[in-house]
């Protein structure tokens, strides 16, 4: 006869087993398992007043809006290197005429709790097609965020005990379409995370010049290898900002990058692990430096096309799990 005990155990054995074991703590240990976002059914190029980010609106704006064939090539190459490297590679469903190839923009993991993130009302409907991801992982890892917190992925960089979160909260704030993460989210995060170090840096904003704002602080600043980062100091908004980076990473383990390579989002790149990271190959200023002075392994790939759309690589991508 079975005690409550073993049954117990049992259940909990069998849920370990069903439900994925969420573990996301950094930016660059060696990943296992990863939502890549999904480029097909994407509808109709979007209007003027229809695009969210600076680089849609300048794409939109000079007729040269990425087409799905070519969009669906990139990421299939993308795909393909992550396999490479045996990485478990999940893809939402397919929803008709909406564009899913974010998909760091509707959740995102910190340890082992995906937050489900309140994106703008124009693509909330994108959370419908990853109903199948979140059956596999158990109910009490899910957060919603209160309505009034909103957040994105692209916005939370995680180095270990230091979660940072790029955000913007001054009073215009309501009219800006890339102003994306409000200090309601911020608190919240607070709360689920108490032995975290959380450190806020306001971005600038700019809903129609790329080169003049951020939509995202992954689009200005990233961690890579062991102890480095990738940094374009004039995306925040205060030198405090920049400084607080400089005093954690050290000034000689970090690369600095121009205006024309933050409009290219040379921040925007992705890490498989410590020592190989998936970059852009028009890249090749910092995929020499990745190479030559840090030692990684770059894995170049093309990526052109969807950086119109105002996101790159880690933005394709929600991480499930980490070693």
């Amino acid at each position: 006869m079975l005690h409550f005990g073993d049954v117990f155990k049992r259940l909990y054995l069998w849920a370990k087993v069903f439900y994925m074991q969420l573990n996301i703590k950094n930016e660059t240990a060696r990943l296992k398992a990863v939502v890549l976002g999904q480029p097909h059914s994407m509808g109709k190029d979007p209007l003027l007043e229809e695009t969210y980010d600076a680089k849609s609106y300048e794409t939109v704006s000079n007729g040269n809006y990425p087409t799905e064939e070519d969009i669906a090539n990139e990421m299939d190459a993308f795909e393909k290197v992550l396999r490479k490297y045996h990485v478990e590679v999940l893809r939402p469903l397919i929803l008709p005429n909406s564009n899913q190839v974010f998909a760091r923009d509707v959740a995102f993991v910190i340890d082992d709790k995906i937050i489900t993130s309140n994106i703008i009302p124009d693509r909330a409907d994108e959370q419908e097609a990853y109903a199948p991801i979140y059956s596999r992982i158990a109910f009490n890892k899910i957060y919603n965020l209160p309505e009034k917190a909103h957040v994105e992925g692209g916005d939370v960089v995680l180095h270990d005990d230091i979660i940072f979160i790029g955000t913007y909260t001054r009073e215009d704030y309501p009219n800006k379409k890339t102003a994306r993460t409000n200090s309601y989210a911020i608190s919240f995060i607070k709360e689920l995370f108490p032995d975290k170090t959380i450190i806020p840096l306001e971005l600038k904003k700019n809903d129609t010049n790329p080169r003049e704002g951020i939509l995202h602080l992954d689009c200005t600043f990233m961690p890579v290898g062991n102890g480095k980062a990738i940094l374009y100091p004039d995306g925040f908004l205060e030198p405090e900002g920049i400084q607080t980076v400089v005093d954690i990473f050290g000034k000689d383990n970090i690369f600095e990058i121009t205006q024309e390579e933050m409009y290219w989002m040379n921040t925007n790149i992705f890490s498989i692990s410590p020592e190989v990271v998936v970059s852009e190959e028009h890249f090749t200023r910092l995929n020499k430096h990745l190479q030559d002075a840090w030692g990684l392994t770059v894995e170049t790939i093309p990526y052109r096309e969807i950086s119109k759309m105002g996101g790159l690589l880690r933005c394709s991508t929600l991480p499930l799990i980490r070693e």
